[in-house]
Formats: structure tokens, C-alpha cells, sequence
């Protein structure tokens, strides 16, 4: 029998929600196992002077349990 977990995370990057996304799971890997995914359940960016600044998605990601 398989079980398994979800934590929320937030993760953020100035280049894009992609690499935003590709950031918190790596980092999310460092202290969790068996990541099977994630869903995006917010994603915003944060604005200076009129300019995108930095994309920050919100997300819960999804691990089995050893």
C-alpha cells in the first residue's frame, strides 16, 4: 500500500514561473523523497516601477512516504 503526503511551498525567480517551479521542488528535494509532483495553485508577480520584477507561484507538492 502506498502513502502519501502534500505540503505547501512558495518559491520565487526573477527570470520566470517556470524556473520559479524548478527551484522549489529542487529545494523541496533537498529534505524530501519521492516527489511525484506538484500542483500550481497560485502564481503572481511582483511588479517595481512598472516592470515585472519576480514570479512567485504558490504549490503543493506531492511525496510517498518510505
Amino acid at each position: 500500500m502506498t502513502v502519501a503526503k502534500t505540503i505547501e511551498i512558495s518559491a520565487e525567480s526573477t527570470t520566470g514561473f517556470d524556473d520559479a517551479v524548478k527551484t522549489g521542488i529542487a529545494k523541496a528535494g533537498e529534505t524530501v523523497h519521492n516527489i511525484d509532483g506538484a500542483w500550481i495553485k497560485e502564481m503572481k508577480v511582483l511588479v517595481a516601477e512598472g516592470a515585472v520584477t519576480a514570479y512567485r507561484v504558490h504549490m503543493q507538492v506531492t511525496f510517498t512516504l518510505d
